[in-house]
């Protein structure tokens, strides 16, 4: 029975390691040697690499929300360009 969670285990690695693998391939702003590094260094460290370098390329890929001008400038009714 241990034997069956042992290989579970290194189902749910490989399986994370595909999909890393797969996520890193289809990024368009590494060069094909950064992405060959990365694909090698998480097949030979498998949890720690994978799930590092897909929480470092998901928080590059958040956009941020910049807020909009607060206030608004100047408006019509405040007589800033001196005309009645």
């Amino acid at each position: 029975m241990e034997l069956n969670y042992l290989y579970i285990g290194f189902g749910v690695i490989a399986l994370l390691n595909v999909i890393v693998s797969v996520f890193l391939v289809k990024r368009d702003d590494l060069e094909v040697f950064q992405k060959a590094a990365q694909i090698l260094l998480v097949w030979l460290i498998p949890l720690f690499a994978a799930i590092g370098l897909w929480l470092f390329y998901r928080t590059q890929d958040r956009r941020v929300n910049v807020p909009k001008s607060f206030g608004g400038g100047a408006g019509n009714s405040t007589n800033i360009g001196g005309g009645f």
